[in-house]
């Protein structure tokens, strides 16, 4: 029976521990435990609940346990298709005091990119603030042949200390790089997570142990670790989930085929979707620039804004990595998730609460709202062979791993509608590019024009320059900064535009221990 008051995460295991002998009669009632806060020390040390198991397989609640218990019946313990005895369950369960369970943290595709570059950092970061638990350890999965030492060594050049130097930062990184492990196998392989689970046991010991996966990969493949983790490396005693990463298929039918496929290995409450960007702090705080700040909630509709723009550009190409991309291109590999996730959280209404499924109504609720995306508001493009600093770079279509002649866009700019009271005729411009002149991300609020503005001689025909903006600069350098008509000093009436600036790594970082620069500046 499931807690009705329990949260995401923590489903059931799919791999089954061998148990004491099944003596439970079809008459008789026997004790089991089930996932999610239980009453007794044991129980709730561990995260099972006690309930009662009546002969026809009808679960009692647990107040009934006490009297319905038939003493000759063997107890066992049961989270979702494993089971044990109640004795080994006793003996796993005096282990979780004071935090003697493990988590073994498993990245799938760990020689890629996106782990390198993103996912490794972001556990360090997690390690270096005490957000990991005292017993952990992290594997690197993928097919290509790597020794733990050489996986430490591909780490340890991706990692920065993000946080000001409370403590010695080299003598974490060594201490993180010894918890990190590496095993070789095909993503398609039950044989080959065997071994993997094999190796993590070595290092869980007999603690409770609880085993996440982190999706690392493309798509096409989720389906087939899936199965094998779920298969052959699940955790018995702890709970067991998994981290997909973004891009969630190619549309609307694939992404629903793909959660139909995860369901066949996994409940729902052990998968966890994530789209990476939405960890940068400058979208996190955007929420808050607007819900706590009286100055801008009331401006933040059509009366007062002239439209918004998302903006994303890299100065670098596909190097490389063309063949990933041209499956997907840039509309897919960045709009339709990073960009589209910072509108919906620009626009929504403010939610009942800070909890994940008010806020995601309320982001839903705007994206019901978007008018279909017209042809004729759409401009895409590619990125040709270019010369910067002396080096030439190859064009899209030169680059050996995209397929020749491929029409797939590295460069997309749209314009989208908002069909409600609030948004109605604002348009939402929607840029995204690679190999562009610079490397940015940023939403830029253009405010309309004053009405009858006494100034605009000042400024002469062109109006925009007195356009009051709103800037949230995501990368690189976060900042949040307005720009403000301000006369210039002096005899006459000239006026010019000047910047109310919150600079992120100058204001925040002295007071807060916030990241120094460049620490949270790639994608």
């Amino acid at each position: 029976m499931r807690c009705p008051a329990a949260g995401a995460g923590g489903g059931a295991a799919a791999a089954r521990r061998p148990a004491g002998p099944r003596l439970v009669p079809s008459s008789s009632i026997a004790v089991s435990f089930a996932r999610c806060g239980g009453r007794s020390a044991a129980a709730a040390a561990s995260g099972w609940r006690i309930h009662a198991v009546a002969g026809k397989g009808v679960k009692a609640p647990m107040d009934a346990v006490e009297s319905a218990v038939a003493p000759a019946a063997p107890s066992m313990v049961e989270n979702g298709s494993s089971s044990i005895t109640v004795e080994e369950f006793e003996d796993l369960a005096s282990l979780v005091k004071d935090d003697e369970a493990s988590v073994s943290i498993t990245v799938v595709g760990a020689s890629g990119d996106l782990a390198k570059k993103k996912i490794f950092p972001a556990l360090f970061a997690l390690y270096y603030e005490g957000c990991l638990p005292k017993h952990f350890s992290i594997f690197g999965y993928a097919r290509s042949k790597m020794t733990d030492a050489e996986l430490r060594d591909m780490v340890s050049k991706t990692l920065t200390c993000r946080i000001d130097k409370r403590e010695n930062c080299s003598e974490k990184m060594e201490e993180f790089l010894k918890r990190c492990f590496y095993h070789s196998g095909q993503y398609d392989s039950e044989e080959d997570f065997k071994e993997l689970s094999k190796k993590i046991k070595q290092h869980e010991g007999p603690r409770v142990s609880n085993h996440l996966f982190y999706l690392s990969i493309p798509p096409n493949i989720f389906l087939d670790v899936v199965k094998c983790a779920s298969k052959s490396a699940s955790s018995v005693s702890g709970w067991t989930r998994v981290i997909v990463e973004k891009p969630f298929g190619r549309d609307s039918e694939s992404s629903a085929a793909l959660t139909k496929g995860l369901k066949q290995y996994l409940t729902e409450d052990q998968i966890f979707r994530i789209d990476h960007y939405l960890g940068k702090e400058l979208v996190e705080n955007l929420s808050v620039l607007r819900f706590s700040n009286l100055v801008f909630e009331p401006l933040w509709s059509r009366q007062y804004i002239r439209n918004v723009q998302l903006i994303f550009s890299e100065d670098f190409g596909t190097e490389g990595r063309g063949g990933y991309f041209d499956s997907y291109g840039i509309i897919r590999d960045i709009m339709q998730n990073h960009l589209l996730q910072i509108l919906a959280l620009f626009a929504m209404e403010t939610p009942i609460s800070l909890e994940a499924e008010d806020i995601r109504n309320e982001k839903v609720k705007v994206l019901r709202s978007m008018k279909p995306l017209r042809l004729e508001d759409v401009v895409i493009g590619q990125y040709k062979s270019h010369t910067k600093g002396g080096i030439t770079y190859p064009g899209y279509t030169e680059d050996k791993t995209v397929p020749k002649g491929s029409l797939t866009p590295t460069f997309a700019a749209a314009a989208l509608f908002i069909n409600n009271a609030r948004w109605d005729g604002v348009p939402f411009l929607m840029k995204a590019g690679k190999a562009l002149h610079t490397k940015q991300a940023e939403i830029r609020v253009q405010f309309r024009h004053v009405p009858g503005n006494l100034y605009k001689g000042s400024f002469g025909t062109d109006l925009d320059r007195a356009t009051n903006e709103l800037v949230i600069r995501v990368q690189p350098d976060e900042g949040i900064y307005l720009k403000i008509n301000n006369k210039i000093p002096g005899l006459g009436m000239r006026l010019d535009r000047s910047n109310l600036n919150l600079h992120y790594a100058a204001s925040t970082r002295r007071r807060y221990r916030m990241p120094t620069r460049g620490c949270c500046s790639t994608r």
